[in-house]
């Protein structure tokens, strides 16, 4: 995968992680004390992890890998920027979660990268947009799971984003894409108003049957499908912020899926 969105968007990652570990919104003094990084959705829908062994798929800075450890995994986490690994490394030493293992890789060559298999294969928020191929990274997902494993992904559901930003009410872009799309913009989801160098990055946008169905055609049996009227972050301008974390639409308006979760087993 050595297209030039590729470079960029390693280096937009590279330049960011550093940045998103002192930001206030990954609200790190809370972690570094104890609290978990997790929804809690997604610690009760993937149940005991204790002992087993979990690979988290584009890990970021390690934050959500290492509080399954604190949950009795065993963990590797897995992302193809430099410093967002140095920083996972890094913090595990800090917090003294001990065995945690970060490898730096595109998804696409994990396999190769990790020569092993996996009890648990997990991905986490925001991750799909930033891979073109579902079914390559599908096949991936099937590689790295030992027989009877459990693949399992929390992310953002791809409905809201044929929406207008302001309330969600109008649909203004295409579900179904020809291309993807590139951004140049400074700063990012934790950093607003930083002032970055490495602006430049492409995104893909797949549906909720893409995806789906890269999975089923990798061999996995998807036990839930699970969409959520709740997000993390203030995806609409009008999105209210409840006490638990969560962002939803207003009483009295109808109700979106703004986020999914699944689950499979490899057979």
């Amino acid at each position: 995968m050595g297209d030039d969105w590729f470079g960029d968007n390693r280096a937009y990652w590279d330049e960011r992680a550093p940045l998103h570990v002192t930001s206030d919104f990954y609200a790190m003094p809370r972690f570094r004390a104890g609290a978990t990084s997790l929804r809690p959705f997604e610690i009760a829908e993937m149940g005991d992890v204790t002992g087993r062994r979990l690979l988290h798929l584009q890990c970021h800075f390690g934050q959500d890998t290492l509080s399954w450890a604190r949950l009795g995994a065993r963990v590797t986490g897995l992302d193809f920027a430099p410093a967002a690994v140095e920083a996972a490394r890094a913090l595990a030493a800090e917090i003294g979660v001990t065995g945690a293992r970060f490898v730096e890789s595109d998804v696409y060559d994990a396999p190769a990268a990790l020569g092993e298999r996996f009890d648990i294969v997990y991905t986490g928020l925001g991750v799909l947009g930033w891979l073109p191929d579902m079914a390559a990274w599908a096949r991936v997902v099937a590689d790295l799971l030992v027989p009877g494993g459990v693949f399992y992904i929390a992310e953002f559901h791809p409905f809201p984003d044929v929406l207008d930003d302001a309330t969600g009410g109008t649909v203004t872009h295409d579900y179904f894409p020809d291309k993807p799309t590139t951004y140049d913009e400074a700063g990012s989801y934790a950093a607003w108003t930083t002032s970055t160098v490495h602006n430049r990055a492409t995104l893909w946008r797949h549906g909720l049957g893409t995806i789906v169905s890269a999975l089923c055609a990798a061999g996995l049996r998807i036990e839930f499908l699970h969409e959520h009227d709740m997000t993390y972050f203030g995806r609409f301008d009008n999105l209210v912020h409840d006490e638990d974390g969560t962002f939803r639409r207003p009483e009295g308006l109808p109700r979106l899926p703004l986020m999914f979760s699944l689950r499979a087993t490899r057979p």
